[in-house]
C-alpha cells in the first residue's frame, strides 16, 4: 500500500469491518512500525523521531479512547499541549488559551471547569477531539470519530475537520459521509487498498458493490441538486 496526502486535505478511510481501518490510522500515528516501507510527515521519517517529536506532528483521537473521570475537561485537553511543555511544566497563558479554542471549536465553551465524569457520551467524544486539536499538529487522525454522536454533532464534527488548517485521515463507517465530507476516500478491502480517489470515482457502483455487498447510485438533492450517494441493499437473487 503506497498513497499520498495533500497537505490540507480531509482524506477518508472506509471499509468493512476488520479491514485494517485502525491499524492504518495507528501506523499512521507512529504507534505501529510498518512491516515494509515507511511513514513520512512534513519531510521527517515518523518511527525515527522521538515520542515527544512524533507528538508535535501527529495527533491520533482513537476509536473508543476514553477520558480519565476523574480530570476536569479543561485538565485533560490540557494534556494535548505536553509536547511542547518542558518536564513537569504546567503551562501557562498560551496554553489555557489553545484549550479554550480548542473548546470552543468543538461546541464546548465553557466546559473546562466540569469533571469529565459528568458528560454524557457524546461530549466526552468531543472533549477527545478537543485535546487532539490543542496539541496543534499538521496532520490530525481520527479513528471513527461520529461514534456516540448525534446526527448534529456529527456533520458539525465533519465541518469542522475539513475547515482545519490542517490534514485530516479519518476513517468512516458512514460512506455517505465520506463522499460529502471527503476530499479523498481511501478504500481497504481483503487485505488491499484501491488508490486514493476522489468520493466519485472512489466510491463508485461496482466498487461499493464488490467491497461492501450494497448497491449505490448518485442521486441528486431536492433542494440544492448536489449529487448525493444513495445506499440500498441489494435485492436477494432467486
Amino acid at each position: 500500500m503506497e498513497f499520498e496526502v495533500r497537505p490540507g486535505e480531509t482524506v477518508g478511510v472506509v471499509g468493512p469491518n476488520g479491514s485494517g481501518k485502525t491499524t492504518l490510522l495507528r501506523t499512521l500515528a507512529g504507534l505501529v512500525k510498518p512491516v515494509r516501507g515507511q511513514v513520512v510527515v512534513e519531510g521527517e521519517q515518523l518511527h525515527r523521531l522521538s515520542a515527544r517529536e512524533r507528538a508535535r506532528r501527529v495527533a491520533l483521537v482513537a476509536q473508543d479512547q476514553g477520558a480519565p473521570e476523574d480530570l476536569l475537561v479543561g485538565e485533560f485537553v490540557m494534556l494535548g499541549r505536553t509536547p511542547y511543555l518542558p518536564p513537569w511544566g504546567g503551562g501557562g497563558a498560551e496554553e489555557r488559551e489553545a484549550v479554550e479554542n480548542a473548546l470552543r471549536s468543538v461546541d464546548l465553551a465553557g466546559f473546562a471547569g466540569r469533571a469529565v465524569s459528568r458528560l454524557s457520551g457524546g461530549e466526552r467524544q468531543r472533549v477527545l477531539l478537543a485535546r487532539a486539536l490543542a496539541q496543534e499538529t499538521p496532520l490530525l487522525l481520527l479513528d471513527e470519530p461520529t461514534n456516540h454522536l448525534d446526527v448534529t454533532h456529527q456533520l458539525q464534527l465533519l465541518q469542522l475537520a475539513r475547515g482545519l488548517d490542517r490534514t485530516v485521515v479519518t476513517s468512516l463507517h458512514d460512506l455517505a459521509l465520506a463522499d460529502q465530507y471527503c476530499d479523498r476516500v481511501l478504500v481497504l478491502h481483503e487485505g488491499r487498498a484501491y488508490p486514493l480517489e476522489p468520493p466519485d470515482i472512489a466510491l463508485r457502483t461496482e466498487v461499493l458493490g464488490t467491497v461492501f455487498g450494497v448497491h449505490a447510485i448518485r442521486v441528486p438533492h431536492p433542494d440544492t441538486g448536489q449529487p448525493h450517494l444513495l445506499i440500498t441493499a441489494r435485492k436477494a437473487q432467486s
